[in-house]
């Protein structure tokens, strides 16, 4: 039988660990010297919450992470046990989790599966899930896109369905040149390369300009699909802190020359998750510092036209004479997602290396979704396409505005996007952090996206949460904001009873 003096936790409260990661160092900790040996039976989730004086959701996350790690088993009926293995070592391979290169300023480490493991909670029928970064789905123009397929096929029939060159298809190179001219980037169709999706088009840089163990540098928090390409090619990412303005350039010249990075990766425009845009004097200045150092910029622009108020600001490649800039884009979140279709813009310095990666990644983008877009390009439909959807996003937005001054616990703080998809909120810190409320959330049928998550070392944003308010139509916000209140007076409710209850 367990015996309780075995786990002698020692919690700092006041703290910026979170409670559950503190709860997962002790336990690994004791599970490793022995402390805990093998088969022994941990106290159930609420029994130790009480013991502790912390919420049970602390230790169902703690839990599930020693579990995902192989330290401890569950078993239905029984209880959770330290597995017989005792050392970390996970009997299922396909959850393995990564293991990174390790250096002096490496913030690599592998996912918070535990994190990961809940947001795929949001996934369940009823949820009103603000957690994801796609748009939502009536904003996908179907009509036009059959019209466009049934006029490939009928003008170049089973051509369309052939390999491209791996460069992409030209007229559609062509086109996506004649588009970014209007955002005042000047250059060629040699200068464009067509990915399956802006995802691959920042993996494919990755590859072809890092090594394995090379240092990444990046905004923090960033982007998530970022962290995971850095990780999985066992690339080193560092996060640089921001202000409202983005990327803090004095902090990123004083990590550039302690440790000598080989690529930085900024999204300056309605940055995922904050919102932020880098106004045109930091954007000059950061090409500057990259020039200075030799050092070159990937810019993620995919939220770049999904502005409805505000000043329209250059892209960065737009103020590039030196070819520094790799320009990074698509017609994913604008268009239709699941036609994968985005485009890189570099010069000849790097061009040639790209291609030859984005060959032996898939040969080449698929021909007909290439052709149905460079359609749906000549025909004018992007335009008006992105003029209806920044309406209705703004609309969307000052409704999630309204809701979060009527629904959130007083001292949340939040961005006024002037775009993008996001509202990036803060959470008071006298009530539980976002990981903290999360299951609750799930329970009262809504779900965000957890601040940490976006951290390069899963160790910020604790009391943060994503608000994804274009998914949802107005009355849906409302309604999810309100689930969201009701979530957080339940969690706080647990925390006051608990407070009045002795210890155990």
């Amino acid at each position: 039988m367990f015996n309780p003096s075995q786990l002698l936790v020692a919690l700092d409260r006041e703290g910026e660990e979170p409670i559950y990661r503190q709860l997962i160092r002790t336990i690994r900790s004791q599970i490793e010297s022995g402390e805990l040996p093998p088969g022994t039976r941990l106290p159930a989730s609420r029994d130790l919450a009480r013991q502790l004086n912390i919420s049970r959701i602390s230790v169902v996350n703690a839990y599930a992470e020693l579990r995902a790690e192989g330290y401890l088993s569950a078993h239905a009926g029984r209880g959770t046990f330290v597995s017989k293995e005792g050392n970390g070592t996970n009997p299922n391979p396909t959850s393995e989790k990564v293991v990174p290169v390790m250096n002096t300023v490496t913030e690599n480490i592998a996912p918070d599966n535990s994190l990961r493991e809940m947001m795929r909670m949001a996934r369940k029928p009823g949820v009103i899930s603000f957690s994801s970064g796609s748009p939502p789905v009536e904003f996908f123009p179907m009509q036009n896109l059959r019209d466009a397929i049934n006029q490939v096929l009928d003008r170049d029939g089973a051509s369309a369905l052939n390999y491209e060159v791996p460069e992409g298809y030209a007229p559609l190179r062509s086109a996506v040149r004649d588009y970014v001219s209007a955002l005042g980037i000047q250059c060629s169709p040699n200068n464009v390369l067509i990915t399956g999706g802006t995802q691959q088009g920042l993996d494919l840089v990755i590859q072809a300009l890092l090594s394995e163990g090379d240092i990444l540098v990046t905004e923090n928090p960033t982007y998530i699909g970022m962290l995971d390409i850095a990780r999985t090619r066992r690339v080193q990412i560092h996060g640089v802190c921001t202000d409202e303005e983005g990327i803090r350039l004095d902090h990123l010249e004083n990590f550039i020359i302690d440790h000598s990075p080989k690529l930085i990766y900024v999204m300056p425009t309605f940055q995922n998750p904050t919102g932020h845009v880098m106004p045109i004097h930091r954007r000059r200045q950061l090409l500057n510092l990259a020039n200075e150092y030799n050092i070159p910029v990937l810019e993620d622009a995919i939220y770049h036209e999904f502005r409805f108020a505000g000043e329209s600001l250059p892209p960065l490649k737009a103020l590039d004479d030196t070819g520094i800039v790799i320009h990074a884009s698509g017609y994913t979140k604008m268009l239709l997602p699941g036609i994968r279709i985005g485009y890189l813009i570099t010069d000849g310095t790097y061009y040639q290396r790209l291609v030859r990666v984005k060959q032996a990644a898939d040969i080449s983008t698929p021909g007909l979704n290439q052709r149905v877009i460079h359609l749906m390009l000549e025909s004018g439909l992007l335009g008006g396409q992105l003029e209806r959807n920044n309406r209705e996003l703004l609309r969307r937005r000052d409704a999630a505005l309204v809701a979060a001054e009527r629904h959130l616990p007083e001292g949340s703080t939040w961005n006024i996007p002037e775009g993008g998809l996001f509202l990036w909120i803060e959470l008071p810190h006298n009530g539980p952090t976002a990981a903290e409320l999360y299951i609750t959330a799930i329970q009262q049928h809504v779900a965000y996206a957890i601040g940490n998550l976006f951290y390069t070392n899963n160790g910020g944003g604790n009391y943060k949460i994503r608000i994804n308010y274009g998914i949802h139509k107005p009355a849906d916000i409302e309604e999810g904001f309100r689930r969201l209140s009701k979530a957080w007076n339940e969690v706080v409710c647990e925390y006051q009873q608990m407070e009045k209850s002795p210890l155990l």
